[in-house]
């Protein structure tokens, strides 16, 4: 059975005319678009689970990424972009390298990966721990992180503004600090931006503390919550990306939720993923 209302966008740096043919046919499309050497949209595609089970499968062991989006959809039927930080919108975690300052990276990354896996459940306790580990590290560590080390993932600036072009709104929303999402919040002209606050002496040095209340999975999920009612919004028209198992509740909320690079158990509950492409690549989901 196909539904003309539903099309399936194939994304791959390597998207070959065969391989669009192939998965035309294992999804039983009628019409082809390229939308760019990356990208092609398939119309009146196969929706039923079998099909898109077979499709799911042959995608994953050619490095595609796939989704099936309603055919008239565009970005500015959406009001609200909302983004996690560390692996989501840049390239790093930001306290893994922070704590290499000290000799510390290994036993950090490891309760971090952990987090993300979501098998430590009490990100806030996690992150503690995390953070303790960083005392006597001099705060200007962070300038060199933010300067040497963090990179915007590929696609992002290309996605915000054009997020902002269609007149969405956008967060940066983080477990990770306020000295980075401020410079990215000016950097790329987010409209809002939230983070844990790291602790530092008048000496300069970070005392392993974090100030104030943490920005966990609740928290995260709140303020989505309250930018998008900020700006007349549901959240039912917010699109939010994230990788972690601390993003799970503030994707939930979303209309369409996206796992970018994400853990298995982000994947398995985001309604769309991005493996393969970058952030930009949910540009292609809506027509233009």
């Amino acid at each position: 059975m196909t539904d003309s209302s539903i099309h399936l966008i194939l994304q791959s740096p390597d998207l070959s005319a065969d391989r669009i043919e192939q998965a035309a046919a294992l999804a039983c499309a009628n019409g082809v678009r390229r939308i760019s050497t990356t990208a092609a949209r398939l119309t009146g595609v196969a929706g039923d689970e079998a099909s898109r089970k077979e499709l799911a499968d042959w995608c994953a062991s050619r490095h595609m990424d796939y989704a099936y989006v309603p055919g008239q959809a565009k970005l500015s039927d959406y009001r609200v972009l909302a983004m996690d930080m560390d692996s989501t919108l840049i390239n790093i975690e930001c306290i893994d390298e922070i704590a290499d300052a000290v000799g510390r990276k290994p036993e950090v990354a490891a309760i971090t990966e952990a987090a993300m896996r979501g098998e430590i459940k009490d990100f806030s306790e996690s992150l503690r721990r995390r953070v303790a580990l960083l005392q006597g590290v001099a705060a200007t560590a962070l300038e060199e992180v933010y300067a040497d080390r963090l990179k915007l993932n590929p696609g992002a600036e290309r996605l915000v503004e054009s997020a902002r072009a269609a007149g969405l709104k956008i967060l940066l929303v983080s477990g990770g600090f306020t000295f980075f999402t401020e410079r990215l919040r000016l950097r790329l002209q987010l409209d809002a931006a939230h983070a844990n606050t790291l602790e530092v002496n008048d000496s300069g040095i970070l005392t392993g503390r974090v100030l104030g209340d943490i920005v966990d999975a609740q928290a995260k999920a709140r303020l989505v919550q309250q930018f998008a009612a900020s700006h007349g919004a549901q959240t039912s028209q917010a699109i939010v990306i994230g990788d972690g198992a601390n993003d799970l509740q503030m994707m939930k909320l979303a209309g369409i939720s996206v796992a970018y690079r994400a853990k298995p158990v982000v994947q398995q509950q985001a309604s769309h993923a991005l493996n393969y492409t970058g952030l930009d690549g949910v540009l292609n989901w809506f027509a233009s």
